[in-house]
This record gives structure tokens, sequence and C-alpha cells, in this order.
């Protein structure tokens, strides 16, 4: 167990998957959003907490969580914002109101993700569903506020 030494931190790794992603290796981005949830369901309130341990996985058990580590932490809870990022491609232009997805892609495990009220400038808003299919992800408008332009470049 060491703070700076094979720890796991949610915040890299969705930095990591980030960036993988940017470079066209959308399978390794959704590798790091999978292996993440996986360890979130065994925190209390799936609170992800600052790092744990970086051991290797056991079958049937948990992360080790390092002792000390804060819980709940702003940066870790908000990994899964940059995560979702990677998965789906998503830039938001607000002075263009505009929303692009680039070649979105889900996890398996994930059949449809629905995105609600995102606030797109002052008084603009849309909820949009991505749904996972065999060889891509169909975005559809579910609702849109204002002049709200979505781009899917799949």
């Amino acid at each position: 167990m060491a703070y700076h030494n094979g720890s796991i931190w949610p915040h890299d790794n969705a930095m990591i998957a980030l960036g993988l992603a940017r470079y066209g290796f959308k399978d390794l981005a959704i590798r790091v959003l999978t292996s993440l949830f996986d360890a979130t369901v065994y925190f209390d309130l799936h609170r992800v907490p600052e790092l744990f341990c970086g051991f290797s996985r056991r079958l049937g058990e948990g992360p080790t969580e390092y002792p000390v580590a804060c819980r709940p932490q702003a940066w870790s809870a908000g990994a899964v914002f940059m995560l979702l990022e990677a998965a789906l491609g998503i830039e938001i232009d607000a002075g263009h109101q505009r929303v692009t997805f680039c070649h979105p892609a889900l996890p398996r495990w994930l059949q449809r993700l629905r995105i609600e009220n995102l606030a797109i400038g002052e008084h603009n808003s849309v909820d949009l569903l991505c749904e996972r299919h065999p060889h891509d992800v169909g975005i559809s408008v579910v609702r849109r506020r204002g002049k709200i332009t979505v781009v899917h470049n799949a």
C-alpha cells in the first residue's frame, strides 16, 4: 500500500481514457471505463475514493481500499463525466449551440444511456438517448429546447 506507488487514481485514469479515445483507441478507453465501473460496485454508496490500492484483482473480492483516502472526493466523482466523454466522443460548443458525438461507443454491459437536460448556453437544453447497436451507437434527440444542433460523426 502506497499513496503514490501503484495506486489507482480514478481521475488520472479518466484522463488516460480520454487521451486513448482521442488517439483512436476507443476500445482501450472503454476498458478503463469498465474497470473503474467494476470497482465502484464495491465502494459504500458507490462513492469512488480519491485512490485505491493497485493490487491484482482477486476473484469475488473488491479493490483494496487505501485506509486514509478521501471519500467522497470531487475529482473522483467527476471522473465519470470524463469517462463518458471519452466513450461517447462528446464535444459541446456552447458558442455555436452544438453537441457533437465523434465515433461514440458504449461498453457491452451498457445498452443505452440517457442524458437529460444537457444545458448548452443560457436558455437551451437537450435530452439525448444513446443506444448501443452491434457495430455502432445511435444518438436520438428525445427533447430539444432552443436551437441546438446535434451532430453524429459515426
